[in-house]
């Protein structure tokens, strides 16, 4: 039962590191492995996290930046992301789909699901476009994340 436990636990932890802004899989994935989760695990937990989120700001998100807005300390930073997200939507503009997709895809930081729905809004496109977009830009990620985690491991340990 112990073993059960931890696996579990291991997944859980994984899966809700996904959800964090910021963090994504870039984060969840490498802590799954640390935490002792087979790499596909780790992936799987966390390609799941990262997506849960995803639909609720793509339809929540303006509505939530109006409400945040109205405060004199947030409201100067919802502006600065929005800038940020028509900065970064340029790419999406012209490539429509693909440019959602490569956005969400390369894991560096200011890329990710979170800054893709942010994207995403911004540019108002709708779920059934976005959603997809980011789900394929989050597997490509967590394949990625997954590689270049246990290429490192392979070379350090």
């Amino acid at each position: 039962m112990d073993l059960f436990d931890t696996f579990f636990g291991e997944l859980l932890m994984t899966f809700l590191i996904a959800m964090v802004p910021v963090l994504e899989l870039r984060g969840a994935i490498p802590a799954g492995i640390a935490a002792g989760l087979p790499p596909a695990a780790a992936a799987a937990a966390a390609i799941l996290g990262n997506l849960v989120p995803i639909p609720f700001l793509i339809l929540l998100l303006r509505r939530i930046f109006g409400w945040l807005r109205k405060s004199s300390w947030v409201g100067p930073k919802i502006d600065w992301l929005e800038r940020r997200a028509h900065l970064k939507g340029r790419i999406v503009k012209k490539y429509r789909t693909i440019g959602l997709i490569i956005l969400v895809a390369i894991p560096l930081p200011g890329t990710g699901a979170w800054t893709g729905a942010l994207v995403a809004d911004v540019l108002d496109l709708r779920l059934r476009t976005a959603l997809p977009a980011i789900a394929l830009g989050v597997l490509i990620a967590g394949i990625i994340t997954t590689t270049v985690t246990c290429g490192v491991i392979r070379v350090f340990w």
